[in-house]
């Protein structure tokens, strides 16, 4: 069934390759200490993955914030961007979703890194079966914070008004605020909702009009794997601060997998 949704090439995956998804790093929170231990982490992580990987998929908040402005970025990170740097010039594509930490993600990922960065959620064939993927906020009902929230922050007024700030004064600002949404929201990630969960209502919906085998969000930071149809199921990634879990499709089964334990 043709899907009107946004839709990237198809994506061959010979015998032996597999896909890797992982999102909701949130680098760079709570502390610099325990980001840059998550970092190391992350790093021997997409090692690992390189091995046999076909593609590597990052699905937002990978920074617990980040906004770049004309000539400066956020500090830090440079683990990360070197090891995805050397992945993709050895020809192993990586694409990044942004996420509500990390939506003021602009043009270097792509133009220094040549790394795309895609904004909605987006369906694909990997090999024989068909994928919707994105972060996940502002999907389904309720979930009104983050839909408000969304909205401001990709106002372009928005964004002018906050490049104006001087790096040093708005990145500190944004961290210390970031840090403390993400924090604050913590108790509410470990409850699972069952049938009120709004991304699992958000993919019963689509899968009405336009089958997919796998929807695959971040942002509800819980992992899950809970069946959308009597043919599909919703996969979320979960996150690195407490689970380390991520996504692989070997070509036939999407499973979720924790890194070093």
């Amino acid at each position: 069934m043709t899907s009107p949704l946004p839709e990237l090439p198809p994506l061959p995956l010979p015998p032996g390759r597999k896909v890797y998804l992982a999102s909701d790093f949130h680098l760079g929170a709570p502390n610099p200490a325990s980001s840059r231990e998550r970092e190391r982490r992350i790093v021997r992580w997409l090692d690992m993955a390189a091995r046999d990987a076909a593609a590597i998929y990052l699905v937002g908040d990978i920074f617990d914030f980040w906004f770049e402005y004309r000539h400066a970025i956020p500090r830090g990170f440079i683990r990360l961007q070197g090891k995805l740097a050397e992945l993709v010039d050895g020809g192993l594509p990586v694409t990044f979703f942004t996420g509500n930490h990390d939506m003021w993600m602009f043009g270097y990922f792509t133009q220094e890194l040549g790394i795309p960065v895609l904004r909605h959620p987006i369906s694909l064939s990997i090999g024989e079966q068909r994928f919707h993927i994105g972060h996940g906020d502002g999907l389904g009902p309720k979930d009104y914070t983050y839909k408000v929230l969304k909205r401001i922050f990709a106002s372009p007024v928005a964004q002018w008004l906050f490049a104006r700030i001087h790096p040093n004064v708005g990145i500190g600002i944004a961290n210390a605020w970031s840090q403390r949404s993400r924090l604050s929201n913590s108790a509410k990630d470990d409850v699972y909702l069952g049938d009120e969960e709004w991304l699992l209502v958000y993919c019963r919906e689509l899968e009405k009009r336009f089958h997919h085998d796998y929807y695959v969000f971040g942002h509800r930071h819980l992992p899950l794997d809970v069946p959308v149809g009597d043919r599909s199921r919703y996969v979320n990634l979960g996150e690195w601060v407490n689970y380390c879990t991520y996504g692989v499709y070997d070509g036939h089964t999407l499973s979720l997998e924790r890194f070093e334990g």
